[in-house]
């Protein structure tokens, strides 16, 4: 007859019920995994396999009760991290679209807006098409495979347990949120910089033949030049995506790890190669 206690079987459901929490976390922010044009019960079936490949691989969780107050606290906790990860990722798309509402701003098109799906908001062309084009740079480069290497690390870095996590962890989150307007500054600056010289040139002109019409001539070419100098600049843009998404992977991976750096506990281990 085969019995088990009852610490083996919280043991059990530890097991795969908290990383599933984490993992689902992430899923559910991250880019691409948490776009609302992918279904719930897909976004479930992939963090159910995340969790039952990861599971064995990860040291022992603690045996304590799904349902107790020490349970609840875990599943927070390991939900807070997820979340806190995949949110770091996000962020990355965020300073992609603020550099789009720039563009949009000073090439006077800022009123072409539209409802955007994946933030359940307005945001305009430049910003959406921006937005599709990290998307797909994102997919390219195997970010995401990349991200959940991160996230199976996390679990080494920081690992399961009903000990609260330090506070650093917030304030590293906070510190990289900046990062959306310098990112996003830096890659509106091109065509913040043509918009300026081509609003030089007809302000010149203007002054120069009194005669014309600068609200006729000025709006198509202002949006001519914008659409021109965004052509240009797409080629080149691989590059500053891929430091972005390298830099938002990394500030998800040391969310983990000043999280795990407890005082008076050694730094906490890597995960295995």
């Amino acid at each position: 007859m085969i019995s088990f206690t009852t610490t083996e079987l919280y043991a059990w459901i530890g097991g795969l019920l908290w990383p599933l929490t984490r993992i689902l976390g992430l899923v559910a922010v991250a880019p691409v995994f948490g776009n609302t044009a992918v279904p719930i019960l897909i976004k479930t079936t992939l963090g159910v396999l995340l969790a039952a490949i990861i599971g064995p691989t990860l040291p022992p969780v603690p045996a304590v009760d799904p349902t107790s107050w020490a349970g609840i606290l875990i599943v927070a906790q390991e939900l807070l991290i997820g979340v806190a990860m995949g949110f770091a990722m996000r962020l990355v798309f965020a300073a992609v679209e603020f550099a789009g509402e720039v563009a949009s701003s000073t090439m006077g098109f800022s009123f072409a807006t539209f409802f955007d799906p994946s933030s359940a908001g307005r945001s305009s062309a430049i910003s959406q098409f921006l937005a599709l084009v990290a998307t797909m740079a994102f997919l390219a480069m195997n970010a995401h495979l990349v991200l959940i290497e991160a996230l199976a690390e996390s679990f080494f870095t920081l690992p399961i347990s009903a000990t609260p996590m330090s506070l650093s962890a917030p304030l590293e989150m906070v510190r990289w949120g900046s990062r959306v307007f310098s990112a996003g500054l830096q890659i509106a600056m091109p065509i913040v910089a043509a918009m300026l010289i081509t609003n030089i040139a007809l302000a010149i002109l203007t002054r120069a033949a009194p005669q014309l019409n600068l609200f006729g001539i000025g709006f198509p070419i202002t949006l001519g030049a914008g659409f021109l100098i965004i052509s240009l600049t797409l080629p080149y843009l691989g590059t500053p995506l891929q430091n972005l998404f390298n830099q938002g992977i990394e500030a998800g991976r040391k969310i983990p790890r000043v999280g795990g750096q407890r005082p008076g506990q050694p730094p906490p281990p890597a995960a295995p190669r």
